[in-house]
């Protein structure tokens, strides 16, 4: 089946959405919205109220575009009270594995093989750490790769400050037991030993 749906003109989205029962009373007002928040980025918000198993999908509901405006908003600011937890307990993780596994092991733990659980995961996890090491623009790695040939890695704290969020919790599961992986986890209050695993 070929795609043939056109592109609409604003005035155009307003006119199907009224046409499919959407409420739209201030239509200077829904052209603004349309021209900041997709037509389709909304159908996400108009998709409850409306009947989806119709090809025309006719709301259902007596809803208002101004009530979809502020579950959009409401959905808006949910996302960045999210986002902002997420970072703080990412930053918090990510500075409890460097600093006890450093304090434990020195400055460059990351790269002793020793530490970790599986050689063939460690191996992986070092390649793709490197990768994101070399792929960084962050002022402190250059400054080191510029000034320090031994070891040609960066210490722990650079290292991971600089990996992503997937690989960095990748390297924590593939670390062995241990005080450092303990303190990690009782510095969140998890008590569970499965997660030390």
């Amino acid at each position: 089946m070929k795609y043939n749906k056109p592109p609409l003109t604003i005035p155009d989205q307003i006119s199907a959405l009224k046409d499919k029962g959407l409420i739209i009373d201030d239509e200077v007002y829904a052209a603004s919205c349309l021209s900041n928040i997709s037509y389709y980025r909304l159908r996400a918000y108009t998709y409850p109220f409306q009947d989806n198993t119709d090809p025309n999908h006719p709301f259902i509901d007596e809803v208002t575009f101004e009530e979809i405006i502020e579950l959009y908003k409401f959905d808006h600011k949910l996302r960045l009270l999210l986002f902002d937890a997420f970072e703080k307990i990412e930053i918090a993780f990510r500075t409890q594995i460097i600093y006890q596994w450093a304090i434990a092991h020195g400055s460059h733990w990351q790269i002793d093989p020793a530490l970790y659980r599986s050689s063939v995961t460690f191996a992986q996890q070092i390649s793709s750490l490197q990768g994101e090491i070399n792929r960084s623009n962050e002022t402190f790695i250059k400054h080191y790769t510029s000034k320090y040939s031994n070891p040609p890695e960066p210490p722990s704290w650079m290292s991971l400050e600089v990996s992503s969020m997937g690989l960095l919790s990748q390297m924590f599961l593939n670390l062995k037991r241990g005080t450092p992986k303990l303190n990690v986890t009782h510095h969140f209050g998890l008590n569970d030993i499965n997660l030390l695993t």
